[in-house]
């Protein structure tokens, strides 16, 4: 598994696109809190996350039930831990349970890569 993170806006999936070439992506979305698993990159995983939030869902328990379903897949993650705290109470909880789910997903890739300007950073 390879994990790629980043900020808004910052080139994370042309980074993907260029490491890995260019592949199927699953587009994860803010109303659906399932991932497809059958395409090798899940891209955009906080919108998965936010869906979680909005179904009761722990998103770092769904990602370790289907942890072998990962392996291969580039996960493509926006950072949300910087910047002001949000005060609507659903937004906080998309930034906890997004940053609980990406200490996990560091945790077990092979790689992990912050994304900047379009410039990766290898961090494991």
């Amino acid at each position: 598994m390879n994990l790629i993170i980043g900020g808004a806006y910052q080139g994370k999936l042309e980074y993907a696109e260029k490491v890995f070439g260019k592949q199927e992506v699953f587009t994860c979305s803010p109303e659906r809190a399932e991932l497809d698993f059958s395409k090798p990159v899940l891209y955009h995983l906080e919108d998965f996350v936010l869906a979680c939030v909005r179904e009761g869902i722990e998103a770092r328990e769904y990602l370790r039930q289907h942890r072998p379903e990962l392996d291969g897949k580039v996960i493509i993650c926006t950072d949300l831990s910087q910047g002001i705290v949000p005060v609507e109470t659903q937004m906080r909880a998309l930034r906890e349970m997004t940053g609980r789910a990406m200490v996990y997903l560091a945790k077990e890739a092979d790689t992990v890569t912050r994304v900047f300007c379009g410039l990766g950073q290898k961090l494991k």
